[in-house]
């Protein structure tokens, strides 16, 4: 196995590549791949195994006999423990067993007797995606890769899915292009010799929730630890988010145990309300060899800022848009500071808190714990006790469950516990979208109820996994976005160790209405001092949201101008532009524009598509 390059190409925290077999007419399509800049992995035989963009300090290789294997992202294991492991493989299903040990967040690449194996993360924050160009199976991290060597333009209907709020399970995970597969992150892709038979090959499922939360709290706390220490083992200096809320903080406590120096980041809010700065101040307080950088509230980005200057090249549309400038802003200033990597608290709520789902399943099975239960959530979340019956009586499929909302896609939201409770937010569709749009939305949506599968057949977990993949499609943007302003960005608590810790714990004792995170509470005790364990909320930021409604009604205005959705038949643009005209109406405080807005600026940021035939398309990597 041999590795060749014409450049280093990027730093750290934007790895992406593509995956051929041992064929010679594979090596005629992965020419069409190869770009100055690229880096290339190869088989035995000289011919290109991978070929993209990584750094240095995040892939590492073995092989042994027959057996080559490679890790491409964090991963403290070593050449040598890889080595060990590639000389124990007898058969691809083998590697179930290493991808559910390892800690940190990596795609592992496996190549045995001819045979391909590739896979991301569970979580879903790294994924892979596969397509037959010439004929020949090639894998890739990027679904825009692919559609790129095939020459397609996105797909109509597929953008109309995504003018969905939300866009529900499966069609969430769709490329944007046919002809284009997504392997759902529990499985693998398998390609078989001939280089183009390929299958997916399930490595991961979640665990059982019978962990008692104090036989679970430990488990978290070794979870979270050593994807801190995967990050920090190195020393130099890290950043980190250091927000006042419990998920930030508590990386922040972790991060200074290890043997890097910590730089630590705080925006304070703009609301008078918000506590966020005492809460980082009075944990600064506690971590006396941390410099603790408070920024200007009043400089921070809005929400909406920058929209029409993306640029970057995203392979789906994205809400994550929405706040690129207020994720990316304070990343400069950590860089001038030394920091090589900024390690935020995101996937906190995602995983530390879980559903109310869950005590659908809880009432028939533990009827008096669910009961007491539940009267605590209705009094905290003020859900009337007609509205939480119906909900919890409620027992359609998930199938069923998605083709009833296809038929009502214009309805009002329903009620906080009927969605608290069910398999999750029905998806809705607004004023602006054409009946054309609606027409295809509802199409696919029968489509997929038909045969469609929930995550888990418990609701609760289907919806905690739900909220897992559905969050790191977004930050899995933004970490490609972090990587190329110049400071990558990481997020521990989205590493598969940590939520299989979490989703191992009982749920009521996860979400309960009688305290705020005790999961993470108690994991963190011993490391996190007492008073700042002690907060029981959360900032909203909906000042910022509101406000830049307002500051960037031009913006706006000039997005749906030349609308690239309009043009499709997809929008209404004349409505977009009137609402344009009025930031204050109250609908649009909450968020009723956010994925048509990701949708226009996906579209705006697409690069021309070179159609099969004459010079192949130059594949994004």
């Amino acid at each position: 196995m041999t590795e060749s390059h014409e450049s280093a190409g990027p730093g750290p925290g934007d790895a992406n590549f593509a995956v051929f077999p041992d064929r010679e007419d594979a090596a005629a399509v992965a020419r069409c791949f190869a770009r100055p800049g690229l880096r290339t992995l190869s088989h035995p035989s000289g011919r290109p195994w991978l070929v993209g963009h990584w750094h240095d300090d995040e892939i590492v290789t073995a092989r042994a006999g027959s057996t080559a294997l490679t890790l491409i992202g964090c991963c403290p294991l070593d050449a040598s423990g890889l080595q060990r492991h590639a000389a124990k493989v007898q058969d691809l299903t083998q590697l179930d067993a290493l991808a559910r040990a390892l800690p940190g967040s990596f795609h592992l690449a496996a190549a045995l007797d001819g045979r391909l194996r590739v896979q991301g993360t569970a979580s879903g924050l790294r994924l892979v995606f596969h397509a037959h160009i010439d004929g020949v199976a090639v894998a890739a991290t990027r679904a825009d890769v692919l559609a790129a060597g095939l020459g397609r333009e996105p797909d109509e209907e597929r953008l109309a899915v995504r003018l969905l709020w939300p866009v529900p399970h499966p069609l969430g995970e769709e490329p944007m292009w046919r002809g284009v597969t997504a392997v759902p992150p529990q499985d693998a892709l398998i390609v078989a010799a001939d280089g183009r038979t390929v299958r997916h090959s399930r490595w991961w499922s979640p665990p059982e929730p019978v962990r008692t939360l104090a036989d679970g709290a430990p488990q978290v706390r070794e979870a979270l630890t050593e994807a801190v220490d995967a990050r920090t083992r190195k020393g130099g200096v890290v950043s980190c988010d250091l927000s006042g809320g419990l998920d930030s903080t508590s990386i922040c406590f972790l991060a200074d145990r290890s043997p890097a120096r910590v730089v630590a980041s705080t925006w304070p809010g703009r609301d008078p309300a918000d506590t966020d700065l005492q809460w980082a101040e009075q944990a600064a307080g506690f971590l006396p060899d941390v410099e603790h950088v408070v920024w200007d509230a009043d400089a921070s980005p809005l929400v909406y800022d920058d929209l029409l200057s993306i640029d970057d090249l995203l392979d789906e549309p994205t809400i994550g848009v929405m706040d690129r400038s207020r994720v990316l802003h304070h990343l400069p200033g950590m860089a001038e500071r030394g920091s090589r990597l900024h390690l935020t608290g995101i996937g906190g709520d995602h995983v530390a808190w879980c559903s109310e789902a869950y005590y659908h399943r809880l009432l028939r099975t533990r009827p008096l714990t669910a009961v007491r239960q539940l009267r605590g959530f209705r009094a905290l979340w003020q859900w009337p006790l007609s509205g939480t019956i119906r909900a919890l009586a409620d027992s359609r499929p998930y199938g069923t469950w998605l083709a009833d909302a296809a038929g009502r896609l214009r309805d009002p939201q329903p009620a906080t516990v009927s969605t608290s409770l069910a398999w999750g937010m029905p998806p809705r569709l607004f004023d602006w979208v054409t009946p054309d749009a609606e027409r295809a939305a509802r199409r696919a949506l029968r489509e997929a109820a038909r045969g469609v599968s929930p995550h888990h057949p418990d609701r609760g977990l289907h919806s905690d996994l739900e909220q897992i993949r559905s969050g790191t499609r977004i930050i899995r943007q933004w970490d490609r976005m972090a990587a190329r302003a110049g400071v990558p960005m990481a997020s521990p608590f989205l590493d598969d160790r940590v939520i299989e810790a979490c989703l191992a714990v009982r749920p009521h004792e996860r979400v309960t209405p009688w305290a705020y995170k005790p999961l993470l509470t108690a994991a963190m005790h011993g490391i996190v001092p007492e008073p700042c364990l002690r907060r029981t909320n959360k900032a909203a930021a909906s000042m910022d949201a509101a406000d830049g409604l307002r500051a960037h009604r031009a913006d706006l205005m000039a997005l749906w101008e030349d609308s690239r959705l309009e043009r499709l038949g997809l929008v209404d643009g004349d409505a977009l532009r009137r609402l344009a005209q009025r930031p204050s109406t109250p609908g649009l405080r909450d968020a009723i524009l956010y994925s048509t807005i990701a949708c226009e600026v996906w579209l705006r940021g697409l690069p021309p598509v070179k159609k099969s035939g004459a010079e192949p398309a130059a594949p994004p990597l």
